[in-house]
């Protein structure tokens, strides 16, 4: 494979549904899978571990039944760090392949705060980076906290590949992906759950969304989708049109080109990973035609600002604000209560500022 060229893959399967173990299992085999016919970058589907909150669309959100399965989804989540993330990083490393996972994650010692969050994992089994959903979408809303900015940001793959991620709706929205793209990602992963609500096809949305945006980024897009296994037919429906919706759901995972042309794909249902074999230099000439975060814009007139950081819940003036005298031990302490909740928030040098 000349050197210039690398292969994608995106995975369309389902989890062991809400199942912690048993689904961070399956990611890492299919991270060795793929790592084994030389994918470069590979994406998942979002929420893939545990599972999405999917019963939302079937059960009340008050009923007993959403609660319970809330419950299950907040105990299987996973935690940044933690040994999932450890997992999935060491299976990376051994195959040496830039990881892109969407997961449920649980705030540590908050066990009702969670997020639709992708974790960004490179070929050296390094944690580079997470983005959290901006805005949840529907059902989602009522389990997942809105993100920050803190992962809206592109990361070197290692083989040339600058890689993006978003997930489902966020795919859509212009000031996001237009924010990685002025950072220069030529490959993105829009990560899928297996589907929307009933009475839309999400088979037939995907295409119109991601070859828009990936003729508008002059980017490839991955396409990673989940699906419907036996257990959740059995757990999800509550009545015959219900399942019979289930049923019909499945396939769709594909890899875009940059002149919105559909590379591999669309995969039938069932599950499995979607490979394409891409060329770097093949997104020069549409860049040299249209590049929105380069020449192809007037950046004096049109601009995008993105927040740095995130948010914390507690902020602890410093000693000197409030004339007191704080021990060493203490100014440590309450220096933490600033952090991102765990993960570091972006420095105001950080602070992506681009223009549209």
């Amino acid at each position: 494979m000349p050197s210039n060229t690398i292969r994608l893959a995106a995975v369309q399967a389902a989890p062991v549904f809400l199942n912690h173990d048993g689904t961070v299992d399956k990611a890492c085999r299919l991270i060795r899978e793929a790592g084994a016919k030389g994918a470069s970058i590979i994406g998942f589907p979002e929420g893939f571990i545990p599972a999405h909150p999917l019963w939302y669309h079937f059960y009340p959100a008050s009923s007993r039944e959403a609660f319970h399965f809330a419950k299950r989804l907040s105990e299987n989540a996973i935690e940044i760090p933690g040994p999932a993330v450890d997992a999935v990083a060491a299976a990376a490393k051994e195959a040496g392949i830039f990881v892109v996972m969407g997961c449920c994650e649980r705030v540590p010692g908050r066990p009702g705060t969670l997020f639709n969050t992708l974790v960004f994992i490179d070929g050296e089994g390094r944690v580079v980076g997470r983005h959290r959903k901006l805005v949840p979408t529907l059902g989602e809303q009522l389990v997942h906290t809105p993100g920050d900015s803190v992962g809206l940001k592109v990361y070197h793959s290692g083989q040339g590949g600058m890689v993006s991620g978003l997930m489902c709706g966020e795919n859509s929205n212009a000031l996001a992906t237009f924010a990685l793209d002025a950072q220069g990602a030529n490959v993105h992963v829009a990560s899928w759950p297996s589907h929307f609500n009933m009475g839309v096809d999400m088979r037939e949305i995907i295409p119109i969304v991601t070859r828009s945006l990936a003729y508008q980024m002059k980017a490839y897009v991955i396409n990673a989708i989940g699906t419907v296994n036996e257990q959740m037919l059995i757990e999800l429906p509550v009545n015959d049109e219900q399942r019979e919706f289930l049923e019909a759901q499945g396939g769709g995972a594909s890899v875009m080109g940059p002149w919105g042309e559909i590379i591999a794909g669309p995969m039938e249902a069932g599950e499995g990973i979607l490979y394409a074999d891409v060329s770097l230099d093949g997104l020069t000439v549409p860049k040299l035609i249209q590049d929105f975060g380069g020449h192809y814009n007037r950046f004096d007139l049109l601009h995008v600002e993105v927040q740095p950081g995130g948010y914390s819940p507690l902020r602890v003036p410093p000693a000197d604000a409030v004339g007191e005298n704080v021990s060493g031990l203490e100014r440590s302490n309450t220096a933490g209560l600033t952090s991102s909740r765990g993960w570091p928030a972006l420095s105001s040098g950080d602070t992506a500022s681009s223009s549209s």
